[in-house]
């Protein structure tokens, strides 16, 4: 059975980091394209970052690029997103996704597998 597991998340100050962590079971790792979404209280899911399925390629929302690094390790079935210098607008939960394709995709119904999410809080 597939299992996304995120972990890493908690309240922060603006201009810390977290580091989030995705672990993955029950599915061929490397054949999915990995990303990361959020949400906030009232707010549709949006698209954070993704990475391809050997690592090679990333992908960043604009709101975020240049603060966050989307990782993954194939050997280990996990991936992980560095959040820097954050900002209380950052505050959302935080969730990993696997999409089966060779294509980096930002929108959440291409998203195969889902996790249940870890929350991000980020004070002024």
């Amino acid at each position: 059975q597939v299992q996304l597991v995120e972990s890493g998340g908690g309240l922060v100050q603006a201009g810390g980091s977290l580091r989030l962590s995705c672990a993955a079971s029950g599915y061929t790792f490397n054949w999915y394209a990995m990303g990361w979404f959020r949400q906030a209280p009232g707010k549709e899911r949006e698209f954070v970052a993704v990475i391809s399925r050997s690592g090679d390629y990333t992908l960043y929302s604009d709101s975020v690029k240049g603060r966050f690094t989307i990782s993954r390790d194939n050997a280990k079935n996990t991936v992980h997103l560095q959040m820097n210098t954050l900002k209380p607008e950052d505050t959302a939960a935080y969730y990993c996704a696997a999409d089966h394709s060779v294509e980096l995709h930002t929108t959440a119904p291409e998203y195969d597998y889902w996790g249940q999410g870890t929350q991000v809080t980020v004070s002024s």
